[in-house]
């Protein structure tokens, strides 16, 4: 049997979790509350102090795709 390739996972950064909450126009503690989670998480996300893993990870992946969110350095 031919094993099915997993799709890549994206990478969360933090410039990339402050660019996609800009994209969906929305404050940290908007984003918290959508996400489930705290205003709190989302500032250390951005600041690079913790990355999202399992399902906060899942969750902006999910996000973003849906947001049609495609992420240019700048």
């Amino acid at each position: 049997m031919a094993r099915e390739k997993k799709k890549a996972r994206k990478q969360w950064d933090g410039n990339k979790i402050h660019a996609l909450r800009e994209h969906l126009g929305m404050t940290q503690q908007e984003m918290a509350n959508e996400l489930g989670t705290r205003q709190q998480t989302i500032s250390e996300w951005e600041k690079g102090m913790y990355t999202p893993r399992g399902a906060s990870a899942t969750l902006l992946n999910i996000v973003a795709e849906r947001a049609s969110f495609k992420y240019e350095a700048k």
